[in-house]
Formats: C-alpha cells, structure tokens, sequence
C-alpha cells in the first residue's frame, strides 16, 4: 500500500476526486491533506471524507522541518498537490525526489510560471486566442510548472469561449485524468492498465 498526502490551498474539487478515486483502493491510500491557509473549503471536504488534514504556514514550511517530519511520521510515498500554490521547499524536493506530482491548467511550458493560476491561465488562453489549451501533469521542482512533464492532456478553446468556458473544459480534463495518472505514477502500472 502507498501512501499519498494532497497539498492544497483553495476549494478542492481536485483532493475530493483523487480521494473517492482511491477509496476502497488496495494499492494507494489518501492517508492526509495539507493545507496552508487556514479557511479555505478544502478543509471541510477533508472532514467529510474522513481524512486528516494539517494546517503549516509559510514560516512551517520554508524555515523548519515540519512538514518534513509530517511526512515521514505519516509514511508518506508521494506528494500529490492539488490547486497548492506555493514552490515546493528543497527539503521536501529532497526527500521526494521524482515524488512530487503537480496539475497545471495549461500546456506547459505555454501558461506557466509565477501568476500563472487558476483562472489567471484560462484568461490568458482567451486573450491570446489559442486554438487549444489542456492540462499538464508534472513532477514539480525548485521553479513553478517546470518540471519534468508526466503526462499532457488537450481541449479545443472556440473562438467565442470565455475563460469560464475554457474553466470547464479544463475542469472536465482534470476530473477524467488526473487521479488516473496519479495511479499510474505510484503503482508503475501504465495508464492503460
């Protein structure tokens, strides 16, 4: 059994799916969510799916060994950051080297970056009247969306979307691969399988 942690920071549709993807799983267990503000609504869906959750500020988490010892207390084998905000510290980075997953809402390395976020892409998407946006699954590291890239996946953006529109698209794309591909990455099974 593997256990995973989710690292989130705003309202957690993506922890809710990858934790009911995994329940009744024998090979990878939710085992916490982590979080690094203290009302956002990610907390309450972890209460609702009986998951602990911890709460770390930026002091925790770039000036000790917290959220280190958390993890390694907890067993944890992969970091999985679902809609988490902040750079990865280099502790973590090197304890769980290649064991880190982040989603980006873009095709990387189109969209990414510092700013680069949540609706703050789809906005730029509609702006530059792309023809097509997506989702990137990547190994995160020391600078945002720059990670080795996992997996990758497309939608067509019309000329009358709106980022909302485009919002949705994305959302559907996260919902369908994301915690397929997180299955993948921890058990080496392909996502075929």
């Amino acid at each position: 059994m593997k256990n995973i942690a989710l690292f989130a920071s705003g309202n957690g549709t993506n922890v809710q799916q990858i934790a009911e993807y995994f329940q009744g799983s024998k090979e990878v267990k939710v085992d916490c969510v982590v979080v690094n503000k203290k009302n956002i609504y990610v907390i309450e869906r972890a209460k609702n799916l009986n998951i602990p959750c911890f709460y770390f500020n930026r002091e925790d988490f770039y000036e000790s060994n917290k959220v280190l010892n958390l993890m390694q207390e907890r067993k944890i084998d992969y970091i999985i950051l679902a809609g988490f905000l902040w750079l990865i510290p280099t502790n973590l980075l090197q304890a769980y080297n290649n064991k880190i997953v982040n989603i980006h809402p873009a095709l990387l390395p189109k969209y990414g970056g510092k700013g680069m976020y949540g609706h703050h892409v789809h906005e730029a998407v509609v702006a530059n009247k792309e023809t097509e946006s997506g989702i990137t699954i990547h190994y995160a590291n020391e600078k945002y969306d720059s990670g080795d890239i996992i997996f990758q996946a497309r939608c067509v953006v019309e000329e009358k979307d709106s980022a909302d529109d485009v919002a949705a698209k994305i959302h559907l794309l996260e919902k369908e691969y994301y915690p397929k591909v997180v299955e993948s990455v921890v058990t080496g099974k392909s996502l075929n399988e």
